[in-house]
């Protein structure tokens, strides 16, 4: 589903559900005890729930990151950087784009899981999520049908944590925007909740998102060192709300 460039930004925002979408419920400690982000690459917490990340911190809502893979295979065939090397660097970028956020010190707990299969290990990656998981809590796992492999595993890891332990499952989309059009039936619209980003927060958003240089800028002029996510991709990510599809009572 991920190919060619995506449905533009510019028919998303001509789409008159995308604004019309409840608010979810501003956080309050009181009703979320710990939010667990499971991010199935270095970056996806960021530019999936970067802002409703921060806004959980500011209502003082404990949050922790699980790292599903390191990202090594983003750049397959690439002679400038090896996979051994991107792990350190996008570990570093994430790092750099949750202070961005003012999320310096968020513990981001890394499971290693291969990049690009983390089908294979659907299993153990909901059983590590269900370990950190309580009744009540909120997880943030990408959809379950985003249209990437490691995307889709990792949401449904979470979905049969969220199930084992009562916690409740929110999924963000990142590829959804890119294959899906607005309307589109394969889509649970009617479980979409928006958040809204404060100027300042969706400013910042910004400006984590730049710390991504592996992902968002190519490495050389070779086709193997593209950016896998270009300008069209970053900016249905980086808008004055975020996304999320809340659970079906």
């Amino acid at each position: 589903m991920i190919a060619r460039s995506g449905t533009p930004e510019a028919a998303w925002q001509a789409w008159p559900d995308l604004g019309a979408w409840p608010e979810l419920d501003p956080p309050v400690a009181a009703d979320v005890p710990a939010a667990l982000v499971v991010a199935p690459h270095p970056d996806d917490e960021v530019l999936g729930v970067g802002g409703l990340m921060a806004l959980l911190r500011r209502a003082g809502v404990p949050v922790t990151v699980l790292a599903v893979t390191d990202g090594d295979a983003s750049h397959p065939g690439s002679r400038t950087v090896t996979p051994e090397r991107l792990v350190g660097l996008r570990a570093e970028e994430r790092r750099a784009a949750l202070a961005e956020l003012g999320l310096a010190d968020v513990a981001v707990h890394r499971l290693g899981v291969p990049d690009g299969v983390a089908a294979a290990h659907e299993r153990l990656v909901a059983d590590e999520i269900t370990r950190r998981l309580d009744d009540g809590m909120w997880c943030l796992a990408t959809y379950a049908e985003d249209g990437h492999p490691d995307h889709e595993a990792t949401g449904r890891a979470a979905a049969a944590a969220a199930a084992r332990t009562g916690a409740t499952l929110l999924e963000f989309p990142v590829w959804t925007w890119h294959w899906a059009v607005p309307g589109d039936a394969r889509v649970p619209w009617h479980r979409a909740r928006r958040v809204p980003l404060p100027a300042e927060l969706a400013a910042a958003k910004r400006r984590a998102a730049s710390r991504f240089v592996t992902q968002i800028m190519p490495l050389s002029p070779a086709p193997e060192d593209v950016a896998p996510v270009p300008p069209p991709v970053l900016a249905r990510l980086l808008r004055a709300s975020e996304t999320i599809f809340w659970p079906d009572r």
